[in-house]
Order: C-alpha cells, then sequence, then structure tokens
C-alpha cells in the first residue's frame, strides 16, 4: 500500500479549465486534461501501475535525513514542494497559468520550476503518461535532448525540461537526471494539446519567470475582492481559491471535486465520479460568493443555471437534472474500469455518474434561492422559465423521490426534499412580489402552504423529539441542518432546539457529523462511510445561530485540526481522521466559509452585549 499516498497528501494547481493534484513527494498522479472531466493523462492515484504519473523530485532514494514539506505560496494556487537535506536544500513550485477567459481551449500547461537554495541537490524526472485512463496506448516522438511529445488518441502531451540533463527513453517513457546547486534554476513544463496542434514555444527563463508572476499577481489580485476580515482569513481565503480552481471558466460551472473513484471508505464500493456540476452544490454557494465579495462568479452560475432551466431536456423528464456537465451536457453515462485496481484496491473504479437520472426534489428549491439572488430571473426569459419550473413543481411537489444523499436503496419521502421545495415557492413568491411579475402566485402559496404543514406533521417524530429523514421512520439525518439557514425555521425555535439536540446524541462523534446511520436507514449500498466534512460544518454553522457559540467555536477549531497540510478537505474522514472519498472537495470548502461567516457574526454580535463567552455556549 506504500505505493499510494494518502489522499490528503497532496495540493491542487489548476487553470479554471482542468486541475492536477500534486503530492508531497512531488507527483503528478491526477491530472485529467483538456476539461476537469476529460479522460486522465495521469491516474496514479487509481492504479499505481497502469494509471499513469509524472515525478520530479530529489534524486535521494537511500537518504533516511531527507525531508520533505509542501505549502501554498501565501493567497496563491502556486504549491511549493521543499526537499531538504544536510547536503542541500531545494524545491519545486507547481502551477497552471490561468485562463480565465470565457473560450475554452485544449491548450493547457503544468509548469514545474526547480531551484536550489542551499548546498547542491540531485533530482530526477520520470514521466509516464498513460491516455485515456490508462486504456489508451501512445507513441513517443523525440525532438531533441531536452523535449519530446507523448501521442495519444486526440491529444499530444509535450514534455520540455530546460536543464542540460538529457531525457532517457525507458519503454514509451522518459526519464532524466540533473544537479542544481544554490542560485541555479531549471523547468518543466507539460503542455497538452489536441493532435497535430501547434508545438509550445522553447523554454527560456524569461518566459518562466513572466509565467510565474503572472499566475502569482492573477490569485493576489482576484482574492482582493474578497470582503471577509474574520476570525480565520487564511483558511477561508485557502477555501475561497479551492472554490474557484474547481469553477469552469468558459461557463462559470463549478464541479463537485476534482477526482473520480476515491473511495469513501477504503475496500469498499462507494466510489463516485465527482467531475460533474451539481445543481444542489453550486447553487448553494451563491449566497455564500456574494457575501464573500465574488459577485462575478455568482452572477456566471446564475445565469448558466438559468439557462438549464430553459433548455430543459432532463433525462428523467424533469425541467432540470440533478447535475450536468460543465458545458451543460446531460450526459454522464456511469461505466466501471475494470482494469484500474482503485486506490489502495477499492474497486470499481467509476466514471460518469449513474445518480444524474435521479429525481431529487430538493434541487429546485436550491436553485430557486440562487436565482433570486440577483438578475437572472429580471429579463422576461428568465422569469418565464422561472414561473414555469413552480407551476410544474406546485402538482409535482408531493411524492417520493432518491434525496439529497443520491441513495440506491429505492425512493422516500424525504424531508429535507420537501424543506426545499417549501424554499422554491416561497423565493418564487418574493420575487414575484419584489419585482412585479405574473404568476399564479395563489396556487404557489397554496403549495407552499401545504409542503410547511405537511412537514410539521409527517417530518416530525414525537418519539424522537426532532424532523427525522423521511416520513417512514424515526431516522435523523444532518441535511436538516439546514433548515434554520433557509428560513423554515428560527434558529432558536424549541423544535429545531430539540432536534439539534438529536443529532448532536446520534449523529455527532467529537464534532464530526454523519449524514445519517446507514444501518437504521439502508440505501443500497455495501459497506460503510466516514464523517461527512460539509455536515460537520453544517452543525457548527447551526450551532453558533442557536446561540451555542462556546460549542460552535470549538467543534470549529477541532475541524480545521483535519486540513490537510495546505488547508484542503475531502469529502469525509475515517476513523482516525483521515481524509475519504474525492478531493478536494468543494461543498465542504463552501460550508467551512459559511460556517466562519455565521461563526464571526454571531460572536461578534455576543460581544458587542458584552454577553461572557461561557454564558452564550
Amino acid at each position: 500500500m506504500d505505493r499510494y499516498p494518502p489522499i490528503a497528501d497532496h495540493g491542487m494547481v489548476g487553470d479554471l479549465q482542468t486541475a492536477a493534484l500534486v503530492s508531497s513527494g512531488g507527483t503528478v498522479d491526477w491530472w485529467c486534461t483538456p476539461r476537469f472531466d476529460a479522460p486522465s493523462v495521469f491516474a496514479s492515484l487509481l492504479d499505481s501501475e497502469r494509471g499513469g504519473y509524472c515525478r520530479l523530485a530529489a534524486d535521494l532514494p537511500d537518504r533516511t535525513d531527507l525531508t520533505v514539506r509542501q505549502l501554498y505560496l501565501s493567497d496563491t494556487a502556486v504549491l511549493i514542494t521543499r526537499f531538504m537535506a544536510p547536503d542541500g536544500v531545494g524545491e519545486v513550485a507547481d502551477f497552471m497559468p490561468p485562463l480565465s477567459g470565457s473560450a475554452p481551449t485544449d491548450r493547457h500547461r503544468l509548469i514545474r520550476v526547480v531551484r536550489v537554495v542551499r548546498g547542491t541537490l540531485p533530482f530526477t524526472i520520470v514521466c509516464r503518461p498513460r491516455f485515456d485512463y490508462g486504456r489508451a496506448a501512445h507513441t513517443l516522438e523525440r525532438v531533441d535532448t531536452g523535449s519530446a511529445v507523448f501521442h495519444g488518441p486526440g491529444l499530444d502531451l509535450h514534455l520540455q525540461v530546460s536543464t542540460s540533463g538529457v531525457l532517457h527513453e525507458d519503454a514509451g517513457d522518459l526519464t532524466a537526471r540533473f544537479t542544481l546547486s544554490a542560485g541555479e534554476v531549471a523547468a518543466v513544463v507539460l503542455t497538452s494539446v489536441e493532435s497535430g496542434g501547434a508545438a509550445p514555444p522553447p523554454l527560456s527563463r524569461d518566459l518562466i519567470r513572466g509565467e510565474f508572476d503572472a499566475c502569482r499577481f492573477f490569485w493576489l489580485g482576484w482574492l482582493r475582492s474578497s470582503r471577509y476580515r474574520g476570525r480565520w482569513r487564511d483558511m477561508v481565503n485557502r477555501s475561497a481559491i479551492t472554490l474557484k480552481l474547481l469553477t469552469y471558466a468558459p461557463t462559470g460551472a463549478p464541479i463537485a471535486a476534482a477526482t473520480a473513484g476515491l473511495p469513501e471508505q477504503v475496500g469498499g464500493e462507494r466510489n463516485w465520479d465527482y467531475r460533474y456540476t451539481w445543481v444542489r452544490d453550486a447553487s448553494l454557494s451563491v449566497g455564500t460568493l456574494i457575501d464573500l465579495g465574488f459577485t462575478e462568479e455568482a452572477h456566471d452560475f446564475r445565469h448558466w443555471l438559468r439557462d438549464r432551466l430553459a433548455a430543459g431536456g432532463a433525462a428523467s423528464g424533469e425541467p432540470l437534472q440533478i447535475m450536468y456537465r460543465v458545458d451543460g451536457d446531460t450526459r454522464m453515462p456511469e461505466e466501471i474500469l475494470d482494469h484500474l485496481e482503485g486506490y489502495r484496491g477499492s474497486a470499481p473504479v467509476r466514471i460518469g455518474n449513474g445518480a444524474a437520472d435521479q429525481i431529487q426534489l430538493d434541487i429546485y428549491g436550491e436553485a430557486a434561492d440562487a436565482l433570486a439572488r440577483g438578475g437572472a430571473v429580471a429579463d422576461v426569459r428568465g422569469w418565464r422559465s422561472f414561473a414555469a419550473m413552480l407551476d410544474w413543481l406546485a402538482g409535482s411537489w408531493d411524492r417520493p423521490d432518491e434525496g439529497i444523499w443520491e441513495t440506491r436503496g429505492g425512493r422516500k419521502d424525504f424531508t429535507y426534499s420537501r424543506l426545499m421545495t417549501w424554499v422554491a415557492f416561497d423565493r418564487g413568491i418574493r420575487v414575484a412580489a419584489r419585482q412585479s411579475r405574473p404568476g399564479d402566485l395563489a396556487r404557489w402559496r397554496q403549495a407552499r402552504d401545504a409542503v410547511f404543514e405537511q412537514i410539521v406533521e409527517r417530518g416530525w417524530s414525537p418519539k424522537r423529539e426532532a424532523f427525522v429523514q423521511h416520513y417512514d421512520a424515526d431516522v435523523l439525518d444532518a441535511s436538516l441542518l439546514l433548515m434554520p439557514r433557509v428560513g423554515f425555521l428560527s434558529p432558536r425555535d424549541p423544535s429545531w432546539l430539540s432536534t439539534l439536540d438529536a443529532m448532536g446524541e446520534e449523529l455527532v462523534s467529537d464534532s464530526l457529523v454523519y449524514r445519517y446511520d446507514p444501518a437504521a436507514s439502508p440505501d443500497g449500498l455495501r459497506g460503510s462511510e466516514g464523517t461527512f466534512n460539509l455536515c460537520s460544518f453544517l452543525y457548527v454553522e447551526a450551532l453558533a445561530r442557536a446561540g451555542r457559540l462556546a460549542q460552535a467555536r470549538y467543534a470549529f477549531d477541532k475541524m480545521l485540526t483535519y486540513a490537510n497540510h495546505v488547508g484542503l478537505f475531502a469529502e469525509e474522514l475515517g476513523p482516525s481522521g483521515e481524509q475519504l472519498g474525492n478531493f478536494p472537495q468543494a461543498f465542504t470548502h463552501l460550508a467551512l466559509v459559511a460556517a466562519a461567516m455565521a461563526l464571526d457574526e454571531q460572536l461578534d454580535t455576543a460581544a458587542a452585549r458584552h454577553e461572557p463567552f461561557g454564558a452564550v455556549g
């Protein structure tokens, strides 16, 4: 298992159309290009032998006194990996020049700059691409002693090395070794282009320096838009950059995570593809982006969402599909890559996502809330699509679905799904009144009130003194932590506080929160899962808004200790605090930011009232 680094042992770099993971050992073991959801070129994270990788690291295999550290250049997406040995100290800076324009491109560059800052240090580079998730063969074309082209199906990968070390061929792969002394710099550049595309320009020190400076200035400039001035600025800034890195710039559509197939339980079958845009996740990000000051990103996604609503065409026949490709394509058939062994033997490895065909009624509430926050429904076209969605929902909300967690154990009357249909009608009624828009308001109000009454009557368990997962059982569900945020209940309503207490007793373990109990509510899948980072941050936010500030702050500070060495979170945490699932997960970082802002707000309010910290906990 030493062939697989921990999931958390990575930083991410990207250019706003694609992203790569780099381990703390200097290995690029995940990169799909020319788009987040394109086939991989490097995927050794899913199969160390067949997946492909590019390693650039200090060449000291027998030295036990080599220390490796990884960090981000502050407030940027430039990843630094430092190699420290008695004879020398060197570092590799990995970055991708941002492509912030509106046009997709097939040309993407991963730049790796090596320098030695003290003494002398040998380095090695090994480049072993494996196209199409390791399913396709490639050919190698040598250009000169320092550059070559790997030709795969429909894609060329150019490798350029600026040092005097000669690239050596090894069964279609390339290796090189070189030594640098203090003050010396070298560069390794990987450029992916469409087959037959123009070769990249020759490497020069000025070119690489210009690209590095432009990347650094881009991120520093982008982050200046942030309005966050709270207590956790470093973590909030890192989460904001991560969310930006996971957003496809040409359309404004964010993906759920950079990877596919990483397990929620090592050796288990819960291995999904997250490289798509979930209506739910992305819609919930809009309010947080606006609160942070990133209004352009919120605007771009709302218009992408409006266009999806206007286009229709969901596989289920409903107004919206639960997820899309970043360009709005509805097709993502799920298939198993049975030639890959999976991360640490976690098979099957899936690409595509069969949950795209599910019915999840909650997405209409999240979409309505996002669209209601700006001008996406101000024009005639936008409003008509929005109103048509509500007209359809008024006749379709009262039925079972698969729910927010995309269970595969059959449809149920999920309370969270009903909650978000209430949100859809509530937001539609408000927009119509605010903007004087036509609509069947009487029918929408009737539906809104009927949903409310049904949730209060059937979603409440007198036995548990709590709102429950679905109407046919007394199972708790952490998705309902969003009840106060969406305005269904006051955060200090007695029925909500008793629900919060029940969750704390059953779903919370040392501040970490499980989504639900699969044993009590079978979800159609074998095995178990870890605590869900999204839910842990939602719990912090709910505690803060309920006035339990001491408990909320302690839970939040503990959650931050589970971040990896560069501040990133996967989807889940295992029994020993190990990160599990796809990485990094946008939803988790979104919830972190929302929790930080809620906690800041409540702490500031308590301080202004001169309330002792312990008294409000």
